[in-house]
């Protein structure tokens, strides 16, 4: 942005060089200016070492690990937890473990927006101790609503990694990096699934059980509910206490203003700015960045497409995994242990996805880079390629899911339907966190919060009709309607790479 001062405000001695300040609409370059001091500035966290930057990556996955523990371990312990409170309300029990979710499309709205005003490191830090004091708060609850209170807390400061992850990754690493750190990150929160992972059916013990869960339920069993809470509240206090000295800031408008603030002092120009500085004052800039989710949300329509569309496939995942065991325990009269296990066919395919999908996009995307005359023209449409199969794959995945089981076929039958389901999942979620954040730059984190509200809200709702659903079609024709809603959605990724620039060119937000 171009400053309101000339050339000859500055003293010459005292002006910055302007050779590697980028110039838009060939403008002349303002010696007023702050930016980065070349293409190998080592304070632009681009440039920083391989090994520093994929550390950032990999510690933000492990802190979105544990923050999706808070989650899953407690599923199978609700029934001692309201006890141990002394509460017998049915609808509180499914509360327990739903208010989580619900606390995540909320923090999102926050933590996102206020990030991209004081940066990334003060928030994930402000989180962390929230997050940590959370749970404690949940370990030594004595009352149902004390409880509560606590786990809407955990929600919500917990949500910090999954707002800002994608957002950090696009601070540090290159285009053609962000599928192999997408997957990295994305990792974390999947293998302790932030599910409404507890529902209750007419057979006892019938509880959602994968990795975390199952953890809860044995440590639950041998040493109480509370230590499922002490157990998360240890590694996570020794990262909160870490995690300022490991994890530096790295959104380029904070430091650029840090780097600004310091040159005026030590230079005595007090014309010096950031060239991203966007001049308003903190109160507008404050509010304005509060309200920017939602505004993103409503008045994006490239955004509003795509918060829909993984809106119900995330609905989806979580009405499949909240009645899986149940399912499978009436129709192949599996125990309770057994029935843990079917998490693992669409465990392996998501898994398969992550991996597979973040290599090949990478690949992709530097194959076109090379060709391209100028890498900066490609746009961002170009990373929904893995939409196109993977639209098919997800309603394929629940037909043959669906109808396998009406037809009793064989368990691994239906298990390998999961497979499909969870591959094609993901080959809509990763190139959607690649493509809001190469649109939307330094609005990264907003444009990611306001794509997650929706998904958080319908994956918290959808699962409560579920199981009337299955009762009411059968397993066939229930899947079945999921699977012809999905089909409506298979041209969303087409429309997006066809309009998606007119969209672009269209969107107040990006102007």
């Amino acid at each position: 942005m171009a400053s309101s001062k000339t050339a000859e405000d500055v003293i010459p001695s005292q002006a910055l060089p302007t050779d590697t300040i980028p110039v838009e609409n060939n403008e002349a370059p303002n010696p007023n200016d702050v930016f980065w001091d070349g293409e190998d500035d080592r304070e632009n966290p681009k440039n920083w070492s391989v090994v520093r930057r994929w550390v950032h990556v990999s510690i933000v996955s492990l802190l979105t690990f544990i923050t999706s523990l808070g989650s899953s371990m407690l599923a199978p312990t609700v029934p001692d937890v309201m006890k141990s409170l002394h509460s017998d309300n049915s609808e509180l029990k499914s509360f327990v473990v739903s208010i989580y979710v619900i606390g995540s499309a909320v923090g999102p709205l926050v933590a996102a927006p206020i990030s991209e005003v004081y940066g990334r490191s003060i928030v994930y830090n402000v989180s962390n101790v929230i997050f940590l004091g959370a749970t404690v708060g949940c370990a030594l609850s004595t009352n149902v609503g004390m409880f509560l209170a606590f786990r809407l807390i955990c929600g919500c400061s917990g949500a910090a990694p999954l707002a800002l992850g994608g957002g950090s990754i696009s601070d540090l690493m290159e285009l053609e990096q962000w599928g192999t750190a997408m997957a990295i990150w994305g990792f974390g929160s999947l293998v302790p699934p932030v599910r409404l992972s507890w529902i209750h059916r007419r057979r006892r013990g019938s509880y959602f059980q994968v990795v975390a869960p199952i953890a809860g339920g044995y440590l639950s069993q041998d040493a109480g509910w509370r230590w499922i809470f002490w157990v998360i509240a240890i590694p996570m206090g020794i990262l909160t206490v870490i995690f300022p000295f490991v994890i530096r800031e790295t959104y380029a408008p904070v430091l650029l203003e840090r780097k600004a603030k310091r040159l005026r002092k030590e230079m005595g120009n007090p014309h010096l700015k950031s060239r991203l500085d966007t001049q308003l004052s903190r109160k507008k800039l404050i509010f304005d960045t509060l309200i920017r989710p939602s505004r993103i949300l409503f008045r994006s329509p490239a955004v509003s497409l795509i918060a829909v569309d993984t809106a119900i496939v995330y609905g989806y995942q979580y009405l499949v995994f909240t009645t899986l065991s149940y399912i499978f325990q009436d129709k192949y009269n599996l125990s309770t242990s057994l029935s843990g296990l079917v998490y693992l066919g669409s465990g392996i395919g998501t898994v398969l996805g992550i991996f597979i999908i973040g290599y090949a996009s990478d690949k992709v995307t530097k194959r076109r880079k090379e060709k391209a005359l100028d890498p900066e023209t490609i746009p961002p449409e170009v990373s929904l390629w893995p939409m196109l199969p993977s639209s098919i794959l997800v309603p394929a995945g629940l037909f043959w899911y669906g109808w396998s089981l009406e037809r009793h076929a064989l368990p691994v039958v239906p298990l390998v339907g999961l497979g499909v389901f969870g591959f094609g999942m993901m080959g809509i979620f990763q190139p959607v966190q690649i493509y809001v954040v190469n649109t939307f730059g330094k609005q990264a984190a907003s444009a990611m919060a306001a794509a997650t509200v929706l998904r958080s809200l319908v994956g918290a709702l959808l699962p409560l009709g579920g199981e009337k659903m299955y009762d009411t079609l059968g397993m066939g024709w229930g899947n079945s309607l999921l699977a012809f809603i999905a089909l409506v959605l298979v041209p969303v990724p087409l429309v997006l790479m066809k309009y998606g620039e007119r969209m672009r060119k269209s969107d107040p937000n990006l102007r």
